[in-house]
């Protein structure tokens, strides 16, 4: 296996860093402020002026949609495996990847509406979703069911002439708070009575419809997100067009594993990077600070930490790598072992050394002033997102075993 980056690849990320350079990472503290004063003035979800002038840069200098490999839709996009490293970039600025039109839930949905609308709701909605400017939220999760358990999920998607009446409950739907997001795609059941795997299926929604009712936002951590936001929604009586369902009635257990898929990944590739930043803060607060007469530095258990760091963060990468490599060479499905491996190694390197990071910094650590409590949240909470890790385990351990009896049976 060689991962080593290509010539062009290795120019992508000089070109990118330098971006960062030039235009991220002086807008960090004009982007806090904004934010600030936004939820100051009493209304914290509207977009932001600082993310959309930093996308206008991006875009003229073709840095978009770089996340949809092999689309005529978005000629520019990368292979998975060229676009971790680029990944892992946007991932050291948590609100970074929107500058790029790389930013979820919109990268999933557009893949769903890449592989399997049509190509009228790739017009309608695709198309404004790849130019960055709509943006989309997923509604799958419910409050009164394992979710991780897609078969359990109870949201009922009725068949009525030429229209479906969705009637259920989402919560933690992500993208929903933001005042641009024009589409839902919405998970629910539409026979009760077919095999566990083929009850389900997917519409879209558009946000505006009567009958959504968004009750709140779900904190995490206590942070909500605005103006992204991860919103527990109500839909009563929720009527859509027939032409409105993704791939057709029961395929949406089906469309949920397309998705989740690269979605994994790319939430793999930027906790690397959030490692990364959480680890330079680390390096750069213990060489910085005095107790008990020496610099936290020359304390062995430092020494210890950041070299576990560093060894944790070398595996997690060439493990994405791999997974992304699969997922080029033999597909999504045949690369599941691989992506269920990174989703459980890299948001729980992530958690480690951010939470080292944060005992670096003793009380600056837990608050407002360092970004590491906001880092921690998203990374502890992304052990859950897209699977918690229970579930990709008993996956890696299912086809481990099924390997196994294989070998045994020949």
């Amino acid at each position: 296996m060689d991962f080593s980056y290509s010539a062009k690849v290795e120019g992508l990320r000089r070109e990118l860093t330098a971006f960062f350079d030039e235009f991220i990472h002086p807008a960090e503290a004009r982007h806090a402020a904004e934010a600030q004063a936004q939820r100051t003035a009493g209304n914290p979800w509207q977009a932001s002026a600082v993310v959309e002038e930093l996308k206008q840069k991006a875009r003229e200098r073709g840095w978009w949609n770089l996340f949809l490999p092999r689309s005529a839709h978005a000629p520019q996009g990368l292979s998975n495996l060229e676009y971790a490293p680029l990944c892992e970039i946007m991932g050291r600025v948590p609100w970074s990847a929107e500058v790029f039109n790389c930013s979820a839930p919109d990268t999933g949905n557009m893949e769903v509406l890449e592989r399997y609308g049509t190509p009228a709701q790739q017009a309608r909605w695709l198309a404004p979703l790849l130019a960055g400017e709509i943006r989309s939220a997923f509604l799958m999760t419910e409050p009164d069911v394992a979710s991780s358990d897609a078969t359990n999920i109870q949201c009922s998607i009725r068949r009525d002439g030429d229209s479906y009446v969705i009637n259920g409950r989402k919560w933690f739907s992500s993208g929903a708070g933001d005042p641009r997001c024009a589409v839902y795609i919405v998970m629910g059941k539409t026979d009760v009575d077919a095999p566990a795997h083929r009850q389900q299926s997917m519409l879209l929604v558009p946000a505006d419809t009567p009958g959504i009712h968004v009750r709140r936002p779900c904190s995490v951590f206590g942070y909500d997100d605005a103006p992204h936001g991860h919103m527990d929604i109500d839909l009563i009586d929720v009527r859509v067009p027939a032409e409105n369902i993704l791939l057709g009635e029961g395929r949406g257990f089906e469309i949920a594993q397309g998705r989740l898929g690269p979605g994994r990944i790319h939430h793999c590739m930027r906790s690397i990077g959030l490692a990364e930043a959480a680890l330079e803060l680390l390096c750069r607060r213990v060489s910085s600070r005095v107790a008990f007469g020496r610099p936290l530095a020359e304390y062995s258990i430092w020494h210890e930490r950041i070299a576990e760091a560093r060894c944790l963060i070398e595996q997690a990468r060439l493990l994405t790598l791999k997974a992304a490599d699969a997922m080029d060479k033999v597909g999504n499905k045949a690369a599941r072992s691989e992506i269920a491996m990174i989703k459980v190694v890299a948001p729980n390197m992530a958690v480690q050394i951010i939470d080292w990071a944060i005992q670096a910094h003793g009380a600056a650590g837990v608050s407002a002033d360092f970004p590491l409590a906001a880092a921690y949240a998203g990374a502890r909470s992304l052990r859950l997102a897209d699977g918690p890790d229970e579930v990709h385990r008993a996956t890696i351990a299912k086809l481990e075993l099924a390997r196994y009896a294989a070998r045994a049976a020949d």
